[in-house]
């Protein structure tokens, strides 16, 4: 096709999006648990106090959110994609693909990942090492791998209570599992030694350090597809059972859930924008650039979430966890801008 008819072809599809986005006048989002709070009062205050409807948030899990980004540009697409890791090339590919080529990033700050338990529960001084040691399917013994057979917290770690092992970690599709998979179970993988001795033993490192993130199928580790409200009726029901969850989501639970420290250091906004928390990751969203001047408020909608007064050190979402990205003004001037990711 030469440049003339495609750029004919283009206007036409726009002026057919156009036309076909008058019924649609609310913005569309899903995607990650952990961002769903954030942007569900942002939808909310920015319903409240704009001429704009109130947009939709539906969460599912950053896989899922950006799978759904990444169909195609239109009205019956969704707008945002909610993550609580970045986008990964094969997503931007997809996207390409479909005919979303021009992505904004918007970062909107931190959160951690905690671990915790029943309130009433023991305490827990956990290090990546033990839970590499509880959870992988297979671990390192003599120098080969073998399958797991620790049944107890205590047997992986000598100063653990003697309590039987149960975790509830978030799914697949949740971006947590990533971060969780990279800064626990890998990070655990090396610290303990298991990582050098496969590949010193003959094995590619590639397959080693997917052998270090690859959990136990027998029951002792639980995938959870649904949000941390899925995790916190498990461990109601299993007062044995240790939750992963985002930071905010414990500080609003903290008279049912005991959080443990993570290489001695005890997770707290403080704590993660110092750094010195291990677990922590960036929270973003994701905007179709194509959408914007014709989902009414959408530019709007993102610059509203990552306003000083939203988004700042003394605004609502740090009230409920979120910890302020310190390159805020930065953000702001890459939404006001419509800056676009570059590959």
């Amino acid at each position: 096709m030469n440049i003339k008819a495609l750029l004919s072809a283009t206007a036409v599809a726009s002026v057919a999006f156009a036309g076909a986005a008058i019924a649609r006048d609310q913005i569309q989002i899903a995607g990650s648990s952990t961002v769903l709070p954030y942007a569900s009062i942002v939808a909310e205050a920015f319903g409240e106090n704009t001429d704009f409807p109130t947009p939709v948030v539906e969460s599912g899990g950053s896989s899922a959110g950006l799978k759904k980004f990444c169909t195609g540009v239109g009205e019956n697409t969704i707008d945002i994609a909610n993550a609580s890791r970045a986008i990964r090339e094969s997503e931007i590919k997809a996207c390409a693909e479909a005919g979303v080529t021009d992505i904004m990033e918007v970062r909107i700050g931190y959160d951690g990942i905690v671990f915790a338990s029943d309130i009433n529960g023991a305490d827990f001084a956990f290090t990546p090492t033990d839970w590499y040691k509880a959870l992988a399917a297979e671990v390192v013994v003599d120098g080969k791998l073998a399958a797991n057979s620790a049944t107890s917290w205590k047997q992986v770690n000598d100063a653990l209570p003697e309590q039987e092992i149960q975790a509830f970690v978030p799914g697949t599709k949740h971006g947590t599992r990533e971060v969780f998979e990279e800064k626990v179970m890998m990070q655990g993988c090396e610290d303990s030694g298991a990582l050098k001795a496969l590949v010193d033993g003959g094995m590619d490192k590639k397959e080693a350090a997917k052998k270090c993130i690859t959990l136990r199928t027998d029951g002792r580790s639980v995938d959870i597809d649904g949000d941390y409200t899925e995790t916190l009726a498990r461990l109601d029901a299993n007062k044995a059972g240790i939750g992963v969850f985002g930071l905010a989501f414990y500080e609003n639970n903290t008279d049912k859930l005991k959080v443990a420290t993570m290489s001695d250091v005890v997770p707290s906004t403080q704590s993660i924008a110092s750094g010195e928390y291990p677990v922590s990751r960036p929270l973003f969203f994701y905007v179709k650039k194509a959408h914007i001047g014709v989902i009414p408020g959408l530019k709007e909608f993102a610059q509203f979430f990552v306003s000083d007064e939203l988004a700042g050190p003394d605004g609502p979402l740090a009230q409920y966890g979120l910890v302020s990205d310190p390159e805020l003004a930065k953000v702001q001037e890459a939404v006001a801008s419509e800056t676009t990711l570059t590959h």
